[in-house]
């Protein structure tokens, strides 16, 4: 692969359930694309940076080893990959609020459990080796874990394995095998990650453009914009319960002594419960807006 020395590299994921919210996020943030999804790069057309599309396994290392300064990958995948490495040689600098999936323990229905305790001696097959064996060292259980590359969930019906630990996000593949949840082993999120190795000044310039957009995207998504009217006398009580404002805008309003124009940036969710206590207040003229863009 021929790597440009200009030009910021951004590995993601070809294909599977973090790609399409991948090239989104990065959609939202400016980076104007060719579609790329057949082959191995995407130059970007308004930014000085090139898409990598590699295995989601593979992300780790690529970022780790600077051959792309950027990534986004599942928490799953980057703690597996960490778990392996001496000290790490990535950064991670946001949780992205999408790809959410949980690692869980999974026994037969049959199969009784009451805690950890109940792996000791067993087998347990999974994909996630690190991750399980970490669990199983700070939980004091003593068990063998069967690495499995696929169909994790069939391992108790071959008799592979007694439990299995997988990635379960509605149970539905479980409960199809006959297997039921009995333990969360770790909860995981997609993350923008950023290599640790020496960048050219250039690229830390262009690291950080970047790094304002996808914050700004990330700000904007439960972020809403209020207006409204407020007499003196209610201001106070309505700018406490405006949700996450830290410093609402106050304008006096032209010809109304005594009363406000209040615009605030809310970075929590508003909802309707929010603009009814806004209203008992004393708020009139309330407004919510969503917000397109927001440079932090």
């Amino acid at each position: 692969m021929l790597v440009d020395n200009a030009r910021l590299h951004i590995a993601i994921q070809k294909s599977g359930r973090l790609s399409e919210y991948s090239r989104a996020l990065l959609k939202d943030a400016g980076l104007r694309m060719a579609n790329g999804k057949n082959e191995l790069t995407a130059r970007v057309e308004n930014f000085p940076a090139d898409l990598m599309f590699v295995r989601d396994d593979d992300i780790p290392t690529f970022v780790s080893d600077g051959v792309c300064e950027f990534g986004i990958v599942g928490e799953n995948v980057l703690q597996e990959f960490a778990l392996g490495e001496s000290e790490p040689r990535f950064e991670i600098l946001a949780q992205l609020g999408f790809g959410r999936c949980t690692l869980k323990l999974a026994a037969p229905e049959a199969t009784a459990y009451e805690g950890p305790a109940s792996l000791q001696g067993a087998r347990i097959a999974t994909s996630y080796p690190r991750i399980l064996q970490s669990f199983l060292q700070e939980n004091g259980v003593s068990a063998t874990v069967v690495k499995m590359t696929g169909a994790v969930e069939l391992a108790p019906r071959l008799q592979i394995a007694g439990f299995i630990c997988d990635l379960v996000s509605t149970g539905a593949t479980l409960e199809a095998n006959g297997l039921r949840a009995v333990e969360t082993v770790f909860e995981s999120e997609a993350v923008l990650i950023r290599t640790r190795k020496a960048v050219a000044e250039a690229k830390l310039e262009q690291g950080e453009r970047l790094l304002r957009r996808i914050e700004g995207v990330l700000a904007t998504k439960e972020s809403k914009y209020i207006m409204l009217n407020a007499s003196e006398e209610a201001l106070a009580q309505i700018t406490a319960i405006l949700p996450g404002a830290e410093a609402p805008t106050i304008l006096p309003l032209h010809g109304r002594p005594g009363h406000f124009a209040v615009h605030a940036v809310c970075q929590e969710s508003v909802f309707w419960e929010t603009l009814q206590k806004l209203k008992a207040a004393g708020a009139s003229a309330i407004l919510v807006v969503p917000i397109e863009k927001m440079l932090m």
